[in-house]
């Protein structure tokens, strides 16, 4: 049996034309969809499940909206979901969000958290390892494939993988993308592993999946419930931080800009080697690559 927490966010539909106006993103009109890194994290936890049995609790940190990309998930197959409302108040601060997100998770003590490898709107990829060190969970990114095995089958892997003796009931076995190459891992349970593209082939939710997702559990945390300490790897320094100053956010954002408009290009005349002429200078003087 698996207890699988998936960490789930909300973001704009891939296809959607984003607008500044402002300093700021105009999302009135948006659509919002589960953020597609993370569709494959939950896809192999609801395939972990059937295969070993247990439960799939996804969970995502957000405004009242995010609740429909949590009843997508249960429509899909997830067994419960949570979300953690945090009123606003951490806009694009992950490290905040990733200590309350770790604050939730801990009481659930999952045997496995996924997640997706980045999130398509920030692309910044490191909320999920950060609670992954809170945690105090070993973790794997970029996984293209996943299996839990057993103590008996990671010793027969241990040798050919050149990997030290960690004991541990149960093994996650990861292959991983690490840049156009693969890379083979275990890891004990519990742990953390991020999800990259090609791990699966998501579902879409089935019409029976609807229904049922009705009826299933679907509760909404405040801030205020949350016990929230410092990193577990550090227990002086979790001792000395208040809830109020570990979720007070590191980074704010005071202005979005929308790139400017692309220039019209330039049509170089005369022989190559006036051409190239031209463009060498053009490259010194005007783009400053040379």
């Amino acid at each position: 049996m698996l207890k699988i927490v998936v960490l789930l966010k909300q973001t704009f539909d891939t296809e959607e034309k984003i607008i500044v106006t402002a300093g700021s993103v105009d999302d009135s009109a948006a659509k919002f969809i589960i953020n597609p890194y993370d569709e494959y994290a939950l896809e192999e936890a609801i395939r972990l499940r059937d295969q070993h049995g247990g439960q799939v609790i996804a969970v995502t940190c957000g405004p009242e909206r995010t609740q429909d990309a949590l009843r997508t998930a249960l429509a899909v197959g997830a067994d419960e979901a949570i979300r953690l409302d945090d009123d606003g108040s951490f806009g694009d601060d992950g490290y905040a969000a990733a200590a309350a997100l770790a604050a939730l998770v801990k009481p659930l003590e999952p045997d496995l958290v996924l997640a997706g490898l980045f999130a398509v709107d920030s692309g910044a990829g490191s909320v999920a390892l950060q609670v992954a060190e809170r945690l105090g969970l070993p973790h794997a990114s970029a996984a293209i494939k996943v299996s839990v095995i057993a103590a008996a089958e990671r010793a027969g892997l241990r040798a050919a993988l050149n990997e030290v003796d960690i004991e541990a009931g149960r093994y996650a076995l990861v292959e991983r993308d690490v840049e156009g190459d693969t890379e083979t891992v275990t890891i004990p349970l519990p742990a953390l592993i991020t999800a990259q593209q090609g791990l699966n082939e998501p579902r879409y939710p089935s019409l029976p999946g609807i229904m049922k997702a009705k009826r299933k559990p679907l509760r909404t945390v405040s801030l205020s419930e949350l016990a929230v300490n410092g990193p577990s790897t550090d227990a002086a320094a979790a001792a000395s931080l208040s809830p109020a100053s570990d979720l007070s956010t590191r980074t704010v954002r005071t202005r979005l800009s929308a790139p400017p408009p692309r220039a019209a290009g330039k049509k170089l005349a005369g022989a190559p080697a006036e051409q190239a002429s031209a463009l060498t200078e053009l490259l010194r003087t005007e783009a400053k690559l040379l």
